[in-house]
């Protein structure tokens, strides 16, 4: 019953940052999200953009959870609803987007198997494994060269197997380099800013 209340939870969020993406940029907004994007090096993630502002990855890194029974560090299978927040603000400031630059929030689910994990001091039977449902904020930037770094941390609650679960927190990074070359050679395009070719014609 709990899994159902949690996933229904985390449609209806999805629902309203899906509203909440469109109202912010409008219809004619312009687009700031890399439509695919994978990024390889400590982990690997592959991130879909879906609305102007919200997206979906998917993806391994190295992740640490922290419960009130104890704690443990090892590659995660992540999921995240990526609601970013700051794309008008980065390019009024003339900050760069590209590579989905910026700040973001949403629901996320990770998942820790026993196997995986580099080190941990829960009691449980071999193989255990724990799955994290909850809340989360981070950020990414992406250099022109296409270095990566994504920073997250939530709270939520842990859904256990042969071991103890319960509410804790959960951090994860990810430092890699997107192959992908998708939007770096483009110019910058800044919202609400004077276009100065549109100034010489007048």
């Amino acid at each position: 019953m709990k899994s159902i209340q949690i996933r229904l939870g985390i449609l209806l969020l999805c629902f309203t940052l899906s509203l909440q993406a469109q109202k912010s940029e409008g219809i004619g907004g312009i687009v700031n999200l890399e439509r695919h994007q994978f990024t390889i090096g400590t982990g690997f993630n592959y991130e879909l953009g879906l609305l102007r502002n919200l997206s979906i990855s998917t993806g391994f890194s190295p992740t640490l959870g922290v419960l009130e029974q104890g704690s443990m560090f090892g590659l995660a299978f992540n999921t995240r609803i990526r609601y970013y927040h700051n794309f008008k603000e980065r390019t009024d400031a003339f900050k760069k987007v590209t590579g989905n630059s910026a700040n973001y929030f949403g629901p996320a689910s990770s998942f820790f198997w026993e196997p995986l994990l580099l080190t941990h001091n829960l009691k449980g039977d071999k193989k255990f494994s724990l799955a994290f449902y909850g809340g989360y904020y981070g950020f990414q930037r992406t250099s022109t060269k296409g270095l990566n770094i994504t920073l997250e941390a939530g709270v939520g609650f842990y859904d256990a197997v042969a071991t103890q679960g319960g509410f804790g927190g959960l951090f994860s990074f990810t430092l890699g380099w997107v192959p992908t070359k998708q939007g770096r050679n483009e110019p910058e395009i800044y919202l609400d800013k004077p276009n100065p070719l549109e100034q010489i014609e007048e």
